[in-house]
C-alpha cells in the first residue's frame, strides 16, 4: 500500500483527489492549513497541519510518504500572497519532499499558464507559458520545481463540479450581466468534472513511470465542449429565461465596468482547447462521453 499526501486536501480539487486515492486502496496524508479534511472513507488517514506561506510548517511532512498529490494554491489576493504560498511554498514543499524521499511528485496546475490567447488543440510542448495574472505566474514557478525534481504537471482549464465556486458561478454573473441569448457562441473549451480530473491525477501519481511519456499533461474530455453548449447548461441551472441573440462584441459592451463578468467572457469568447489525449491514452483510461451527455444533465445535482 502506497502512501499518498494531498496538499489543498480540504479544497475544491483536493476533497474529490483524497476520496478517489482512498477508493483506489491508499494509505493518506491529508495536508490543510485552515480547516481539516472529511474523512474520505474507511481506509488509514493521518491529517497533516501545516501552512505553505510557512515553510517551517512542512517539516517533517513527507516522512514515510510515497506520492506528493500538491492540489493547494492560492488563487487570487496581493501578488505578494501568491507568491509566497504558490512560489515559495511550493519550492520549500518539493525540498522537503526530496529529502525525505518521496518518489513522485504531481502538480495540478492551470492552462492560464499560457495567458490570453487563443488556443486550437495544441499540446504542452507546443506552448510558450506567457502568465499574465500574479496567480499564474506563481504558479509558473511552481511548476518550474515540481518538473525540475522529476515530477509531473496537469493544467486543466475549466473545471466544474460539487464545489466549484468559481467557474460555473462566474458564468451566471456573465449570462446575467450579458441579458442576452449565446447560441451562436462557438469558440471550443476544453472542460473537465472535478471528479474526472481527480481520477486523472491520481492516475498519474500511480501509474508505472514507464507508462508516462511526458512530464506535463493538459487534462481535460478529449472532445472540446463549444462556448454555446456550456452557457447553455448554466443557463438551464440558474433558470434565466431565453433572450434575443446577442453577439460577443455586444455582450461585451454591456458589461462596460463589470470586471468579473468580463474576466468570464474572456474564459468563453475564443478557442481554448488544448490536446489533452497522451494522458487518457497513456493511463489507459476511456473518458465517459462528452461533457454535453454526461455531465452536464447532472449540473443541477452538483450545484443545488
Amino acid at each position: 500500500m502506497q502512501t499518498v499526501m494531498i496538499t489543498g486536501a480540504a479544497g475544491f480539487a483536493g476533497r474529490h483527489v483524497a476520496a478517489e486515492a482512498a477508493r483506489q486502496g491508499a494509505a493518506l496524508a491529508l495536508m490543510s492549513h485552515r480547516r481539516t479534511p472529511d474523512r474520505p472513507g474507511p481506509g488509514q488517514v493521518r491529517f497533516v497541519g501545516a501552512d505553505l506561506a510557512d515553510p517551517d510548517s512542512l517539516r517533517g511532512v513527507c516522512e514515510g510518504v510515497d506520492v506528493l498529490l500538491h492540489c493547494a494554491s492560492r488563487i487570487g489576493g496581493t501578488p505578494q500572497d501568491n507568491h509566497t504560498v504558490n512560489a515559495r511554498g511550493t519550492v520549500a514543499l518539493v525540498a522537503e519532499a526530496q529529502r525525505a524521499g518521496v518518489s513522485r511528485l504531481v502538480y495540478l496546475s492551470t492552462a492560464s499558464v499560457y495567458g490570453r490567447g487563443t488556443y486550437r488543440g495544441a499540446l504542452p510542448e507546443q506552448l510558450e507559458r506567457r502568465p499574465q495574472s500574479p496567480t499564474s505566474r506563481s504558479r509558473a514557478v511552481a511548476e518550474d520545481a515540481v518538473l525540475t525534481a522529476g515530477g509531473f504537471v496537469l493544467r486543466p482549464y475549466l473545471v466544474y463540479g460539487r464545489g466549484d465556486d468559481w467557474v460555473v458561478p462566474g458564468l451566471t454573473r456573465l449570462l446575467r450581466a450579458v441579458s442576452g441569448g449565446t447560441s451562436s457562441w462557438d469558440a471550443r473549451l476544453s472542460v473537465i468534472s472535478v471528479a474526472e480530473l481527480a481520477a486523472l491525477l491520481v492516475g498519474l501519481a500511480l501509474a508505472p513511470r514507464e507508462r508516462l511519456t511526458t512530464s506535463v499533461y493538459h487534462a481535460a474530455l478529449p472532445t472540446p465542449v463549444p462556448a454555446s453548449h456550456l452557457l447553455s447548461a448554466v443557463a438551464d441551472l440558474a433558470g434565466l429565461a431565453p433572450e434575443p441573440e446577442v453577439s460577443s462584441a455586444e455582450a461585451r459592451a454591456r458589461l462596460r465596468e463589470d470586471r468579473e463578468a468580463e474576466y468570464a467572457l474572456d474564459m468563453v469568447i475564443t478557442d481554448h482547447w488544448f490536446d489533452s489525449t497522451p494522458i487518457w491514452t497513456d493511463l489507459g483510461r476511456t473518458a465517459p462521453g462528452t461533457a454535453q451527455d454526461v455531465h452536464f444533465p447532472r449540473m443541477r445535482e452538483w450545484y443545488a
